[in-house]
This record gives C-alpha cells, structure tokens and sequence, in this order.
C-alpha cells in the first residue's frame, strides 16, 4: 500500500510540474505577441515586427504601457528571426538557455519509468523571470541624448549593460542592487541598457560585452575594470568626482578660505563632522552646487579644529552645515542633524546660493537673480549698485550691503555691479550722466523679455550711504510696491561679459589634460575597441610620413649616383637646313630633352612659311648674331614642353639680315612698329631681339609676343590688348650689349605666351599676302 502511495505521490508531483511548465510557457508566446502563425515564413514574421514596432515605440507613442509592448515585441521577433531559438521554442516551449551555447543541453531523469528535463524548472536566464527591479532605470537612446547626459554635469551616473541570457548578468544582479539602491539615495544617477533592445545606445556608449558598468560625469564616459563589489562601486562613483570639491579646513586656513567669498563671488560652506574622510553625501552635494557654492569640511576629531569649533560654538558628535556670506565672524544660516539627508541639506543649500549683495559677473547670474516678470504676481525687482574697485568705494559699499541685509526680500534683490568691468551695462543706464561719473548709483530695475529689455528708475543723487540716500531708497521701494509705473526709463541692455571665465591660453590646456587623461584611461584598460580608429589613423599616418621620407631618400641617391656630368652647349648648322639643336640639363627640361629650332632662309621660306599645312604654325625667335646663343637656349628651354605637337614647328630668323621683312609685318600689328620718318634718328636701331612671331602659312595671319621687360607683367600682346610702342621706343646702341642675363629675361614668360596660343585666346593679325624674305 505504501509503494502504491509514493507512486500516486510521484506522478501528482510530475503532473504538478507539467501543469507549471504549461503556465510558464504560456506566458510569453512570440507568436501571439506579433500575431502571426506558426507556419509563418520569415518574411511576415519580419513585416508583422516593423509595423508592430513603429505602433509601439515609446518615442512615438505615449501610452503608459507602450515601454513594455515594445520590449515583448523585440523580444519575440529575437526569437522567431532566429532559427534555432524558434525551433527550440516550438519543441520545448523555450527559446533556449545562453548565446554561447549553440544547442540545447538537456538533462534527463529517470524514476521509475518517468523522465524529466531542466526546461522544466525554468531557470531565470530570461529578463522577464528575472527581478524587476532594473525597469525603472532602463534607458533609451533620446532619453539618454536628451536628458541623461545635460544631468550628468550635475552629478554622475552608474550605468549597467545587460542582456538576456546572460549568466554574468544574473550573478552581479544582487551585488548591483544592494549599490544602485544605496547610491541613489545620496544622489547618484542610475540607468540599464539592455543590449538586446537598445543596441544603438549600447554601441554609442562603447559596451560590446554583457555585462558592462560604466560612469558618466559632464559627458565623460569611464568603464569600470575592477570586481563588481560594493567597495569597489562606491570607489569607483568617488572617483569619478573631481578631486578639487571640497577644501580641507583647519585653523590655519579658514580665515582665508572664508574670506574668499569676494574674489570667488560665492557663499562658502562648512560641514563638521567627526568622520576622518569626506563622505561621498557631501562631494556629490559639492559637486551639484559647484557653480555657486564653495565647500570646506571640518573634521572635528583632528588636532589643530579646535579654535574653529570653539569660535562657532560647534557640537563634536551631531553634524554641523554652516553657510558663510559676506560676513565670515557668523554665519549667515545653520542645520545640524544626526543624519544627514540629502533632502535636508538640498533644501537647505538652495535658499542660500546667492549673497546678499552680489557682484553681477557674468549673463547667467544676472538672468538667475533677476529674473523676468512673467505675472503680476511673480515681479521680481532688482537694486544694482554701480561702483568702482578700490577703497575709494568700500564705504559706499558696505553701506549698500547693510541696506541689503535689513530689507532682503523674496521679490527684490541686491546685487552690485563694477563699472569698469561691464562698462556697456553700466553706460545703458547711467546714459553717461556727468553727475555719475566717478561716483556710485543706486538703479532698481525690472527685467521685461530675455532679449534684454528692462524698466528701471536711477536714485536722483549719486549714492552715498548716508542715512538720506537710505531714506529716499527705502521710500522708492515702498512706492514701487503700489505703483509699478514708478519704473519710469527703459533700456536694452547687451548680454553681461563673463569676468570669471578662465583665459583661452588656460582652457586649451585643461581640454588638453582632459584629453591625454582619457587617452591614458583607454590604453591601459584594455579598452582596445574604442581607441583602434585613432590608432589605425595614426600609424597610418607615421607609415605614410616613413614611405614619404624612405622613397625621397632613395631618389635623391638614386638620381646624384646616375646623373650625368653637365654637357656643353652646342649649336651646329646643318649643311641643308641650317638648323640648329641644343641639349642642356634643366630643371625644366629632360637629362635627354632635345628642340630642334631652324633658321628661316630663303632656301626654306617657302616650305617652312608660305606653303605650311592647314593647322600647322611656325614659331620664329627674332635674334642677332650676338644675342643668337643666349636667346636660342632660353628659347629652347620655354618651348620644350610644347614640342610634343606635331603641328607647331620652330625657327629663328636674323634680325641682321632680314629687318625690312620684320618691320612690314610689324606694321600690320596695331603700330607695333612706328612708320620711318627722317626725323626718327634711332629708328634703325631699334632693337626687336627677343620678339616671337607664330605664323600661320596657310590663313595668312600671326600672334606676336614682345619682350618682357622689367615692370612689364604681359610680355604679350593677345585679344583686345593695345600693343604700347612707347615701351619699345628706346634706343639701344650696338656698342652696349646687355648682359646674358638681361637677354634671357627678354624671353621671361614665353611658356605662357605658348599657352595662350595653343588655346586660340591670343590677337591674330592679318595680312594680304606674305612678302618675299630678300
């Protein structure tokens, strides 16, 4: 009877198990979830996703519920669009257990006849069967550009990367809890990405494994390396803060750090505690009130506190905040608590950011306390004091400063403001009055729009301190407070210059160091996938820069070991044609380069001229026999490069011999060449070596180019120019020669010339017919 029982037992238990697994499974069902069938190709199953997903994203729909349709949706296409998983999930009602196992490993066993596998119990590898606790901290892609990282320049944030599947995942779970709990509290900002469902962000945010933990503070990102602890999590967030927060404060310092309230243009706080280390509470509330506060902690505990705790009466074993303002002999505001909240000391760190009366130095602070009138009921009016630096107007000031104290209001506010440092604000309201100059002004005012208009009455008189400019200030503040329209002027102020910016020498640095600092980071923390572009930029760049220097290296050997001895310049006349060749070794030209460059005779003329091919030019140089070598190398070195056309032929032509041709076609050039008169003393010797004529045989017409001269830019005479004979008028007597280098300078510019012609761009001119060269 007893084995019949344990067996009834057994299979009530079984039959318990199957029952549970049934549910189980029917709790997610990726099929009903995209609403497709299970004989659906991969093509619906795709199409039902994307119209699903653009449904129920949560950027495009506000439905509450909308987070969570969207994370099911993603998840049942993970599983379908997967073969394996999907054929799992048919057979077993599961999709499987890790990523890194390729099959589904299946325990089996056996009792009594009855077998079993793992599937059954259902271990919590999924998100869904896992704690719930991580939903209120997951994070979208717009949600993290748009919200998470501006707030992270008010206080950091610990973010983790998880994933489905993820066995890691599962055993840091509790250890992350127990932290993300814990931190929070104190102020610390904490989100998780789920890399299946926000691989954009995961990507953005450098995570390519699960699990990742990692820090953002003013947009910086920092990975965490170490174990996942709660010690090493807490140092990890400590870390992250800048170290430069909070000032340890003694006896010797804390008259000065005290006292720095005018040059910081902050209140300054003190926190005394009996612990040795600065709690991680009070640098997260440093570092959100940074840019209005300055901390200093006290650890009462310490030799050498003793005269501080005396002075402000300071209870050793209950926590102390003290606020200094312009006064550092007494606080100006006091909480003590046993336990400090993060609560408490918010509020009471936010009633006291400003000084009584402070200095406007910048927009921001401006726009801060004096904010513009939204209401009738919201006016805030603002009492500026324009005065100068020096002890010339501390008294005025201190006098402004005990008004301020005695009537502090939630809707007026004191503030004061130096002249010389924002003079446009100053010059607005003042308007340049003689009466102001040199002297302090009291002005109440009342910001309209944030394009910079206000209302604003200035005190009659300039501001003494005395007991009558109290009187007659206390008295237009009573006025204003029933009749609005006292705020008689207005005015269009111009944004406030920021005084306390650091100078753009001292930002270059800080980017600096910010930046080497998180080059170091990345180096030496194995954080290789984020540094291979830079690094492949720069070795690519360095092999680029060797390559460069090793191959000019090399050439420049290459070409000194072959290079030639420099050969002399020849000039030959051949027995037929008479022409002439130079070889010479140039920059310009070729080791080998070679023009051949004819005389035009009256052997050749006609060939070489007269009866020259449809499209084909000579190139004739103008030269005398004691010009002839000088001006044919520097002609050979122009022409080079265009004597790869076959259409263009070169020649020279004596001045010596053939003047009275030259001059007949020059007469076609414009003027180019005045007419002979008998008056004309030098006209036969005027000196045309250096002209180059291109001359069409066939159309009958020629281009000129003159010789460059000095302050001459042309040296052409191409379209619509007008040829200046006057430069050419100059005589020039055979017995002075010029130098060679002058004469080679007459050809300054002809590969220009050369290039103007091959374009057609160049003036032609024409004549009736060639004329006969003898």
């Amino acid at each position: 009877m007893a084995p019949r029982r344990l067996r009834l037992g057994w299979v009530a238990a079984l039959g318990l198990l199957l029952a549970l697994q049934a549910s189980a499974a029917g709790e997610f069902d990726p099929y009903r979830v995209l609403g497709v069938g299970r004989s659906c190709s991969q093509a619906e199953i795709k199409k039902a996703y994307k119209r699903l997903a653009r449904e129920w994203h949560p950027d495009k729909n506000k439905d509450p519920g909308a987070e969570d349709k969207f994370i099911q949706i993603s998840k049942a296409y993970e599983i379908l669009s997967n073969e394996e998983k999907r054929a799992n999930f048919d057979r077993y009602g599961d999709a499987g257990e890790s990523q890194g196992y390729s099959q589904h490993r299946q325990f089996h066993h056996f009792h009594e006849g009855f077998y079993f596998d793992e599937s059954f119990f259902h271990f919590p590898f999924n998100s869904e069967r896992r704690d719930t606790s991580d939903e209120k901290y997951l994070l979208h892609f717009s949600h993290y550009i748009n919200e998470i990282v501006p707030d992270s320049f008010k206080k950091p944030y610990l973010i983790k990367i998880t994933s489905d599947w993820c066995f890691s995942c599962i055993h840091i779970e509790p250890v992350w809890k127990e932290v993300a709990q814990e931190l929070e509290v104190l102020g610390v900002g904490i989100g998780v990405v789920h890399a299946g469902y926000e691989r954009r962000l995961a990507h953005h945010l450098g995570a390519h494994s699960t699990p990742s933990i990692l820090g953002l503070i003013n947009g910086k990102i920092t990975f965490f390396h170490n174990a996942v602890v709660r010690e090493n999590l807490r140092q990890f967030v400590e870390n992250l803060l800048p170290g430069n927060l909070v000032e340890k404060i003694t006896d010797k310092n804390y008259v000065r750090f005290l006292s720095n309230w005018k040059k910081e243009n902050k209140p300054h706080v003190l926190l005394f505690d009996h612990m040795p280390l600065v709690p991680l509470l009070y640098k997260l509330t440093a570092f959100a009130y940074r840019d209005y506060l300055s901390f200093g902690y006290v650890y009462v505990g310490l030799r050498g506190t003793e005269e501080l705790s005396s002075q402000y009466n300071i209870n050793v074993y209950t926590p102390t905040m003290m606020i200094f303002k312009e006064q550092i002999d007494k606080p100006a505001d006091v909480v003590q608590a046993r336990d400090m909240k993060k609560q408490l000391i918010d509020d009471f760190l936010s009633q006291n950011k400003f000084l009584l009366a402070a200095r406007l130095t910048n927009q921001k602070l401006f726009q801060e306390l004096c904010p513009v009138k939204k209401s009738h009921r919201q006016r805030k009016h603002c009492v500026v004091l324009l005065t100068g630096e020096g002890d010339k107007f501390a008294e005025t000031y201190e006098a402004f400063l005990t008004f301020a104290v005695a009537n502090t209001k939630d809707t007026l506010r004191f503030v004061h403001i130096y002249n010389e440092r924002q003079p446009e604000f100053a010059d607005a309201l003042l308007r340049d009055e003689e009466k102001y100059r040199g002297k302090s002004a009291v002005v109440i005012l009342e910001r309209r729009s944030n394009a910079g208009k206000v209302a604003y009455k200035t005190l009659e008189e300039a501001w003494q301190g005395s007991r009558e400019d109290n009187f007659v200030l206390l008295d237009l503040l009573d006025q204003l407070r029933t009749d609005p329209g006292l705020l008689s002027s207005d005015a269009v102020l111009t944004d406030l210059n920021d005084e306390l910016a650091p100078i753009f020498l001292i930002r270059w640095f800080y980017s600096m160091l910010d930046y080497i600092s998180d080059c170091w980071d990345s180096l030496f923390h194995n954080n290789w996938r984020e540094m291979m572009p830079l690094l492949s930029l720069l070795f690519s760049a360095l092999f680029i820069l060797f390559g460069t220097v090793i191959v000019q290296a090399f050439s420049d050997s290459s070409d000194a070991r072959d290079s030639p001895p420099p050969e002399k310049e020849e000039t030959a006349t051949k027995t037929e044609k008479n022409d002439t060749s130079f070889s010479k070794e140039s920059n310009r030209i070729p080791r080998k380069g070679f023009v051949e460059v004819t005389e035009l005779t009256d052997i050749n003329y006609n060939s070489n001229l007269v009866r020259l091919r449809p499209g084909h030019m000579n190139v004739v140089l103008i030269l005398s026999n004691p010009t002839k070598t000088t001006l044919l190398q520097k002609f050979a070195l122009e022409v080079y490069t265009f004597t790869g056309s076959s259409s263009l032929h070169f020649s020279f032509l004596s001045l010596d011999k053939h003047r009275e041709w030259l001059e007949y076609l020059l007469e076609f050039a414009q003027d180019a060449a005045p007419i002979p008169n008998q008056y004309d003393k030098h006209f036969l010797e005027r000196d045309y070596t250096g002209y180059v004529l291109a001359l069409n045989g066939h159309k009958k017409y020629f281009c000129l180019f003159k010789p460059h001269r000095s302050g001459d830019e042309g040296g052409t005479l191409g379209a619509g120019e007008d040829y200046d004979s006057s430069l050419h008028t100059e005589a020039r007597g055979k017995s002075c020669s010029p130098g060679s280098r002058a004469i080679k300078n007459k050809l300054h510019k002809l590969s220009f010339w050369m290039e103007r012609l091959l374009e057609g761009s160049l003036q032609r001119f024409y004549i009736p017919s060639w004329p006969a060269l003898d």
